[in-house]
């Protein structure tokens, strides 16, 4: 009964996936605009879309560090076709990214590490290890010319962190809109935002720009600790955060498969001189 296919070529049990996904979609969001108060008034660094980035000591280890993790960015970057977009690991952001325009080469995903593409950077990976309550961090590789549509986060019980990288020239002209504020990346610099405001992102350059992503809990109280924590724990329970867990792994495989493959290669010339 599960394999008879209506016009559209869908089984029954695809659609019933399909329509249960939309619905959780729903609920989702539902649920998250109703958070979203509490959250920010549980919150203990202040619901701007802009945080004071004084309120986490702990990011000077990565302006510190920047050109560091910089030269291991560029190193990955010599392997770009091998590194995901970003909805081929999330299928759900595929209203934002189109095409392989915006690319992520992931270090954690859903506080877990991946072990394989953490060996790729393993001093980024190292500071990223240092920050307490860590979710999410990957290289964020945004395509010359690309636009990211307006969009909202999850949860304000997180909050995210950008650190420059590889920025155009025309710093100017790459920019991020959060709320009403406009935010421009410079190499070795940091900002922290809430990403439950709207935002939306312009790269109007003629070159590739490179940063570091990564999401952290927000330092809350008690209440708001337990709350956010929970519905996190809910949330690994939905195609939100399966589907990305297997893709993760996959590309996690096929980008380590390119880099032997890259270095079988200059072993050959090597030997062949």
């Amino acid at each position: 009964m599960s394999k008879i296919k209506d016009s559209t070529g869908q089984t029954w049990l695809q659609r019933f996936r399909k329509a249960r996904r939309k619905k959780v979609k729903i609920w989702g969001r539902s649920l998250t605009r109703s958070l979203a108060s509490f959250l920010g008034r549980q919150s203990l660094v202040g619901d701007t879309p802009v945080l004071d980035s004084r309120h986490f000591p702990f990011l000077a280890s990565f302006t510190g560090n920047w050109q560091a993790i910089r030269a291991e960015a560029i190193e990955i970057l010599k392997h770009r076709d091998a590194i995901p977009a970003f909805h081929n690991i999330s299928p759900d952001q595929k209203k934002i990214s189109k095409g392989t325009n915006w690319r992520t080469f992931i270090l954690f995903g859903f506080g877990n590490k991946l072990e394989k593409n953490a060996r790729q950077a393993p001093l980024t990976t190292k500071l990223l290890e240092g920050v307490p309550d860590l979710q999410t961090a990957w290289f964020s590789i945004l395509s010359p010319g690309y636009h990211i549509p307006a969009h909202r986060g999850v949860s304000k019980g997180i909050v995210r962190a950008h650190l420059g990288l590889l920025i155009p020239k025309e710093a100017e002209k790459c920019r991020m809109r959060v709320g009403d504020t406009i935010n421009v990346w410079r190499p070795g610099e940091i900002f922290v935002f809430d990403d439950t405001y709207e935002h939306e992102v312009w790269n109007d350059t003629d070159e590739e720009r490179v940063i570091l992503l990564f999401d952290f809990d927000r330092p809350m109280r008690f209440w708001g600790r337990l709350v956010n924590n929970t519905f996190l724990g809910l949330m690994k329970f939905t195609a939100f955060y399966q589907e990305p867990k297997k893709n993760l792994a996959d590309y996690e495989d096929r980008f380590e498969a390119a880099t032997r493959r890259a270095n079988d290669n200059m072993e050959k010339l090597s030997d062949n001189d």
